[in-house]
């Protein structure tokens, strides 16, 4: 009997700092089942870390080069942070949650965070370097701007226009990938010159505009079916209280906002294609797929976006890997048939 082809899917993989660790965590599992073929990837932020791991991977590697490929970046990104708090944390043994809220009401968190909101990254002068220079320098290879391996998207926010910058082929460069991944109040905007045009634009973060960004994958040399890996949470029920609970909360909603209002074009769309309004071959029915966790995501916060713990990190990489597994043994079927997620009950 002949074996059955893998079901080529997209992938969709937000931003969220260190929390990426879970995207980490749900690739590693994706990778490892042959059903699954990767088709096109769109990233922004720590989702453009982890989709150029893949690509890059798979091309050097294969599936097991592209989970060597994630391993390796993210134990760089664990060593970014403070050795002297990890190795501390660690022998506490303390779980996530209390390694959160440690780290957000411990004085240097909230000095730092005091001190980012009264002084600019342009003041640090030649003193300046973005701690992801050097991983994302390493992480770069000529395959992220070729068409081998899956279509890749990268998202950035244009700085002077406030709109989405989706970087793809020779566009995607070191600069492009530290631009995707540029918090302003953290890093100073990275320029990146267009190779077509020759003109340099400075972006921030592409969680503020495209978080990641969709419509790329719509493309109809793609598959139909996109796997949004979502690592800030919809839906919290504690109203937050304390400072550092609003600013969490402001960042989630933020860095959501772009992503639901694509997924509502997404579910307008199809309400017209099903009443007939639109012709059937006028636009693409993309299906929905998501894997989350916000169970573990609300017991995290900023803080463990922002420093990057060991612990932290494997657990955030456990978590993924046992969501894509309940993924694949609840929702495989589902695959090029219908969604897995009700869109309207997410919206309503």
């Amino acid at each position: 009997m002949a074996k059955a082809k893998p079901k080529r899917i997209n992938l969709a993989l937000q931003g969220g700092g260190a929390h990426g660790a879970f995207t980490w965590g749900v690739l590693d599992t994706l990778l490892q089942d042959d059903r699954i073929e990767i088709a096109g990837i769109s990233g922004t932020s720590a989702g453009a870390l982890n989709g150029a791991a893949v690509k890059s991977g798979l091309a050097t590697g294969g599936r097991a080069g592209a989970r060597e490929k994630l391993d390796w970046l993210w134990h760089r990104v664990g060593a970014v942070g403070d050795p002297d708090l990890s190795r501390l944390i660690s022998m506490w043994s303390l779980p996530s949650a209390a390694i959160s809220h440690l780290i957000e009401t411990s004085a240097a968190f909230i000095t730092a965070d005091f001190l980012s909101r009264l002084n600019s990254p342009y003041a640090q002068g030649a003193f300046y370097h973005n701690p992801l220079a050097p991983i994302v320098a390493e992480l770069f290879c000529p395959t992220l701007c070729t068409d081998q391996g899956p279509a890749f998207w990268i998202c950035a926010t244009n700085v002077r226009t406030g709109k989405i910058k989706v970087f793809d082929h020779e566009e995607i460069s070191v600069d492009s990938i530290l631009a995707s991944a540029c918090l302003p109040t953290l890093f100073q905007a990275v320029e990146v010159t267009d190779p077509r045009s020759g003109e340099t634009e400075a972006y921030w973060d592409g969680g503020y505009t495209g978080n990641p960004a969709l419509f790329p994958l719509f493309s109809e040399t793609l598959p139909d079916d996109i796997l949004v890996v979502n690592i800030n949470p919809l839906y919290r029920a504690d109203i937050p209280i304390t400072p550092q609970q609003i600013q969490n909360r402001i960042n989630e909603i933020s860095f959501n906002s772009s992503l639901l209002r694509e997924l509502r074009a997404i579910a307008f769309v199809r309400r017209l294609l099903d009443q007939g309004t639109l012709q059937s071959n006028s636009m693409k029915r993309v299906l929905v797929h998501m894997i989350s966790d916000d169970v573990l995501m609300n017991t995290l916060s900023v803080a463990t976006k922002l420093v990057p713990t060991p612990s932290v990190l494997a657990e955030l990489k456990a978590a993924g890997q046992r969501a894509a597994a309940q993924f694949l043994e609840q929702d495989f079927d589902k695959l090029g048939k219908t969604d897995s997620v009700d869109l309207v009950e997410m919206f309503s």
